[in-house]
C-alpha cells in the first residue's frame, strides 16, 4: 500500500546557490514566509496561500559569515536574530544593530569576552565554533535564545555551560534566564504553534546526546522541563499538544504530550516498522540493511506526520519518504511521487510538505492527492 503525492507549487529560491544555504518556507498557514542565508545578508520574501510571492521582499544585512552561527527572522519580518559564537545580535532591514547580548564564546576552550566578530575572525582555533541557536515566540514579541555562558554581568554559576534566554524582541531586555543543563554542540527552537509563552529546544551534543527541553515563560520567570535526554524534536502539532521526536540513534519515532511521554504506544521502532529497501534485495543479507529514521518531517495536521529515511536507503538506492498515522502505531505507508525526489522533506502544516531540488535551487512543495491515493 502506498498513498499518493501531488505537486501542489513549485518555489524558486532567493538567492545563487553558490551563494547561500538551502531555502525554507517557514510560518503557519496565512503567514508563510521564503527565508534564504546567503554569504551576507537574510533575505524574506512573504507568500501567499499559493506559495507565491505576497508583497515585496526585505534584505537584512549580516553581522558575519553564514558559517559563524544561525539566525531567524520574525514572524512579521521586520527584524533578523543572528545567533553567533560571541553574541546574540538582531538587525533590522537597514543593517542597522536593534539590540545585541552578549555570552560566552562558543568556541570550547575560549574563555575571552569577545567585543566584536572581527576580535576571533581570523583566528584558526574558531573556525569550527559549536553553537546554539534562536527561535521567535509564535507572535513575535519573545526572542528565545540558547547560549553559552556566561553572560557579562550575569549571576551564572560557574557549573552552568549553557544557558536558556528569554529576551524582549523589541528592547532586547533579558527578561528570564534558566540553565540549559546541556554542553551543545548545536541546536534548534520549535515554537508551539499557539501560545507565545512556551518553547521546545531541541539540543545536540555529538555523540554524548540529545537533550530536549521545553520552556514556559510567566511573564516573571522561565521555568524549564527536562523532557528527555536521547530525543530530537522535530515539530510539534498544530495544537501544540503533540511532540514528534525521532531518538538521537535514529531506531525510534514516537508521538509524545507536552511532558514528553508517549502519546497511546505511538512508537515506530525502524526495524520492525520500515521494509527491507527494494532496490537491496538479493544484494545483502537482512541484518546488512540498516535501517533508521532521519531527523527530518513533522506534522502536516493534528494526525499524521511526515517521515524518512533517505540517510540509510542512499546505500541501496533512492530515498524513501513515509505518510505516518499518529491515530494507528501500525500505519506507515510509503509516498509515491510523480517525478523524482531528492533530499528529506519539511512538514509546512496546512496538509503539505515541501522537498528540496537536487541543486537546493528549488523547493517542490506537496500534498496528498485528492483521489486519496492509496494503493494495495
Amino acid at each position: 500500500m502506498s498513498v499518493h503525492a501531488r505537486l501542489r507549487a513549485t518555489v524558486p529560491a532567493l538567492l545563487p546557490a553558490a551563494e547561500a544555504g538551502p531555502p525554507e518556507i517557514t510560518g503557519p498557514p496565512g503567514r508563510r514566509m521564503l527565508v534564504q542565508r546567503g554569504d551576507g545578508e537574510i533575505v524574506a520574501q512573504p507568500l501567499d496561500d499559493s506559495f507565491a510571492p505576497r508583497g515585496a521582499s526585505v534584505r537584512f544585512p549580516a553581522p558575519w559569515p553564514r558559517d559563524r552561527g544561525t539566525w531567524e527572522v520574525a514572524p512579521d519580518a521586520g527584524l533578523a536574530v543572528f545567533a553567533g559564537v560571541h553574541a546574540v545580535r538582531a538587525v533590522d532591514p537597514s543593517g542597522a544593530t536593534r539590540w545585541e547580548v552578549r555570552h560566552g564564546c562558543w568556541y570550547g576552550a575560549c574563555r575571552e569576552a569577545h567585543t566584536s566578530y572581527e576580535a576571533y575572525a581570523e583566528r584558526p582555533d574558531h573556525r569550527y565554533p559549536e553553537s546554539g541557536s534562536v527561535g521567535f515566540s509564535v507572535d513575535g514579541r519573545l526572542v528565545w535564545a540558547h547560549v553559552r555562558g556566561p553572560l557579562p554581568g550575569g549571576e551564572s554559576s560557574p557549573d552552568t555551560v549553557d544557558e536558556w534566554l528569554v529576551v524582549d524582541a523589541g528592547s532586547g531586555r533579558v527578561l528570564g534566564r534558566a540553565d540549559a543543563e546541556a554542553a551543545a554542540a548545536g541546536s534548534i527552537h520549535v515554537p508551539h504553534p499557539t501560545d507565545p509563552a512556551q518553547m521546545g529546544l531541541s539540543i545536540g551534543e555529538g555523540q554524548d546526546g540529545a537533550p530536549l527541553r521545553w520552556g514556559r515563560w510567566d511573564g516573571s520567570g522561565l521555568t524549564v522541563d527536562r523532557l528527555d535526554e536521547d530525543q530530537c524534536l522535530l515539530g510539534l502539532s498544530p495544537s501544540g499538544d503533540r511532540l514528534m521526536t525521532v531518538s538521537h540513534d535514529q531506531d525510534s519515532l514516537a508521538v509524545r504530550d507536552s511532558a514528553g511521554a508517549v502519546v497511546d504506544a505511538l512508537d515506530w521502532n525502524a526495524e520492525a516498522a520500515i521494509p527491507r529497501h527494494p532496490d537491496a534485495a538479493g544484494e545483502a543479507d537482512e541484518d546488512e540493511v540498516e535501517r533508521c529514521w532521519d531527523w527530518a518531517g513533522g506534522f502536516l495536521d493534528e494526525t499524521t506526520l511526515v517521515a524518512s529515511t533517505a540517510e540509510c536507503d542512499e546505500e541501496w538506492g533512492r530515498g524513501r519518504h513515509w505518510l505516518v498515522a499518529a491515530t494507528d502505531a501500525r500505519a506507515v505507508v510509503p509516498i509515491t511521487y510523480p517525478s523524482r525526489v531528492t533530499g528529506e522533506p519539511t512538514a509546512l502544516g496546512g496538509g503539505v510538505w515541501s522537498t528540496p531540488s537536487e541543486a537546493r535551487d528549488v523547493l517542490h512543495v506537496w500534498e496528498l492527492d485528492g483521489r486519496d491515493g492509496r494503493d494495495s
